[in-house]
């Protein structure tokens, strides 16, 4: 008896942006050193990160955060998050030597702790892959302590230029989602209860135009 062929799920974002950056991992570094270098350093200056937090790192690709952080802070608590499994084995590989590093594969909308976890929640260059922004953002509000902070670093619809971006690349990169303006982003955290504390718009080079933004998780009166 013959039966029909099964038809293949279609795949969904989440499996997209892991089959792209599991492509990428081996030469990520390379193809955007001069970008992450900039845009790493200026966000871990801009974070500020207390020696004693426990930090989230959400989507952290190879680690290269970590490094630079673990530069200055070696004995940094910091667990790093990715979709990707290869880009978090070059992560492991770079941070083997830091015990006070936790790696874990898992998505943005759904993370694997508890209420309450964290100091500090951050997340640089990814957000514009993020499938669910307000389920991102709700998540990260949930695993931050009362008093605890949400930073995210990511591409900005202010500017021109990735305005166009924005236009362009749903038409070359089906993991893509979109970015953000900073009033959006401001919205997306005064929604998930997380006030804002400070934000600011930078551009590095011509094309990229970035927003970074602060929001603080309110104690319980």
């Amino acid at each position: 008896m013959n039966f029909p062929k099964a038809t293949p799920p279609k795949p969904t974002v989440e499996s997209s942006i892991q089959q792209q950056y599991d492509a990428l991992a081996d030469i990520y570094d390379q193809r955007w050193q001069r970008y992450l270098s900039r845009t790493l350093l200026f966000f871990k200056d801009w974070t500020n990160i207390p020696p004693a937090a426990s930090v989230l790192d959400i989507a952290c690709g190879t680690g290269e955060l970590e490094r630079l952080i673990l530069q200055t802070t070696p004995t940094q608590s910091i667990v790093g998050i990715d979709i990707s499994e290869r880009m978090l084995s070059q992560a492991q590989a770079k941070l083997k030597d830091y015990p006070n590093i936790s790696l874990r594969n898992a998505t943005a909308s759904k993370l694997p702790f508890p209420n309450n976890t964290f100091d500090l929640v951050v997340s640089a260059n990814a957000f514009h892959y993020f499938p669910s922004p307000t389920a991102a953002i709700a998540e990260m509000h949930r695993v931050l302590k009362p008093g605890g902070k949400a930073v995210i670093l990511d591409w900005c619809k202010d500017f021109l230029l990735c305005r166009i971006c924005d236009w362009l690349l749903p038409l070359l990169d089906p993991a893509y989602r979109q970015c953000y303006t900073e009033a959006e982003l401001r919205h997306f955290f005064s929604d998930a209860s997380l006030r804002v504390s400070r934000s600011q718009r930078i551009r590095f080079g011509i094309v990229w135009g970035l927003v970074a933004i602060e929001g603080i998780k309110q104690r319980k009166p």
